[in-house]
């Protein structure tokens, strides 16, 4: 009988940490099923709901991100809560005796692999932006692997360290059989008419709610299908300036989330997006064509980092977020009308696609284990 692997997982923050972290703890279980596998996340954050929704144990650490610029008074607190997170990791790592330790990024993956690094645990990191995040540039010198999805991480990481594994994504996405006609007759449209969709994260994105609500008379006068997600915080919102303006557009949809996220893809002739590293994936993945709005409000402005890549090689369409509201809902409408641009895009963004990237990424978690 193989012996019991114990594996701590850690990160989290935002669903782009969540959904990679989920995949692998998949992934390992797959192969091996005795594995113990424990997260480690920040107290308040959403990886504190997601991780028992999808059967994992996880432990909350009272770490979070300091306030800019780091001389406020606040930040004393901030400080005085990461090291008592490094020390109550410490504590769950001896209690819990793990082999090896997977930092996602994240704030919390800081303290616990910090407290890893420390008690001699090996760690590996996984790195999903094009452009590496604070918290696994400090992690990088002590890790033995580090997982990349792009080229050219060279400038971040130890060379020797590197293996290009590409973003594990939502193995349901890969899955989906449905097809592209029963997909838009579910979401209420014609199978015979284009479909755009408009997504901006869980919790939406401001920039392209505006977009769309500034060009209402362009989704009027064209023949195309239109389904949004507005996100939770700005859905009531929406929906009350859309009666206001009577606005019933048959080729509209609003919803606030989007709890099949496979049917909204298959649908979509074309996809509006923030460039978020694990959308990227999921986009090469499924060969979607996509305009990418990159949010300006993530550190490092890596979004626009991770679009370009793509753009470079011909692979997205990219709109610079002050330039959106004026510019996006007429190149979404040219762009889904063109058949010749979408099938370019399409094909292109397949080349990027590195399949498998959850089953990768166990194997070496499981080999770092075993050693």
């Amino acid at each position: 009988m193989e012996k019991e692997l114990r594996i701590i997982i850690s990160g989290g923050g935002t669903g782009g940490h969540i959904f990679p972290a989920v995949s692998i703890a998949n992934a390992v279980k797959a192969l091996r099923p005795n594995s113990k596998i424990l997260f480690v996340g920040a107290l308040g954050r959403m990886e504190m709901q997601r991780v028992p929704a999808a059967g994992y144990e996880i432990k909350g650490l009272p770490i979070r991100g300091f306030f800019r610029p780091l001389w406020k008074p606040a930040n004393i607190g901030v400080a005085i809560d990461y090291i008592k997170s490094k020390w109550l990791a410490k504590k769950i790592l001896r209690q819990f005796r793990p082999q090896v330790a997977v930092g996602v990024g994240g704030y919390a993956s800081s303290a616990a692999l910090g407290a890893a690094n420390s008690l001699g645990i090996p760690t590996l990191l996984q790195e999903q932006n094009s452009y590496a995040g604070l918290t696994n540039k400090q992690l990088a010198k002590d890790a033995k692997k580090i997982c990349v999805a792009y080229e050219g991480m060279e400038r971040f990481f130890p060379a020797d360290k590197i293996m290009l594994t590409g973003n594990p994504v939502r193995q349901s996405l890969l899955e989906t059989t449905i097809t592209r006609e029963d997909a838009v007759r579910s979401l209420g449209f014609d199978p015979q008419k284009k479909t755009v969709l408009i997504v901006g994260g869980s919790l939406g994105a401001r920039t392209i709610n505006e977009s769309v609500l500034r060009h209402l008379d362009l989704i009027k006068d064209n023949d195309v299908q239109f389904f949004w997600q507005t996100g939770k915080y700005y859905f009531a919102s929406i929906q009350e300036q859309l009666s206001t303006l009577n606005s019933q557009l048959s080729t509209l949809k609003v919803t606030d989330f989007i709890t099949d996220m496979g049917v909204a893809y298959q649908a979509a002739d074309l996809v509006i997006s923030r460039a978020g590293a694990g959308s990227i994936s999921e986009f090469c993945l499924l060969g979607k064509p996509v305009i990418l709005v990159p949010s300006p409000n993530v550190a490092e402005d890596h979004q626009t980092k991770n679009a370009l890549a793509l753009v470079n090689k011909d692979a997205a369409l990219y709109v610079k977020d002050a330039e959106a509201p004026d510019k996006l809902l007429q190149l979404a409408i040219d762009t889904v009308n063109n058949e010749d641009k979408l099938k370019s895009l399409s094909e292109n963004v397949l080349k990027l696609a590195l399949p498998d990237s959850a089953d990768i990424i166990a194997r070496e978690v499981i080999k770092l284990a075993e050693s």
